[in-house]
């Protein structure tokens, strides 16, 4: 158990899109899993890649093309995917884009 305190968080306010990048920030990062956020600007991305966990993806802002096994979802905002464990996966923003994605390893 954390011995600090809870932090009402605005995840729309944490992370700006920055021009021409991804940027991320870990909220929670142990040893049973993961939460991260991102801002993508236009056209960037996370190239293909497998995980070992499943993963979820939450979109908070804007629209992102995400590809699973070659089988590409467009998610807006509101909108979450499971990506499963071992199955390549890759993610692009169409638009500006913010997105929190949550791994659990056990």
């Amino acid at each position: 158990m954390s011995d600090q305190l809870p932090e009402v968080l605005n995840l729309t306010k944490i992370l700006q899109v920055q021009t021409e990048a991804v940027v991320s920030r870990t909220l929670i990062n142990q040893k049973t899993g993961t939460v991260t956020l991102f801002a993508f600007d236009k056209d960037e991305g996370l190239s293909e890649h497998t995980a070992p966990y499943d993963a979820s993806v939450y979109v908070l802002e804007g629209v992102m093309k995400i590809t699973i096994s070659s089988t590409p979802y467009e998610l807006k905002a509101g909108d979450l995917i499971i990506m499963p464990a071992n199955q390549p996966h890759a993610l692009e923003a169409i638009t500006p884009a913010k997105m929190l994605l949550v791994m659990i390893r056990s």
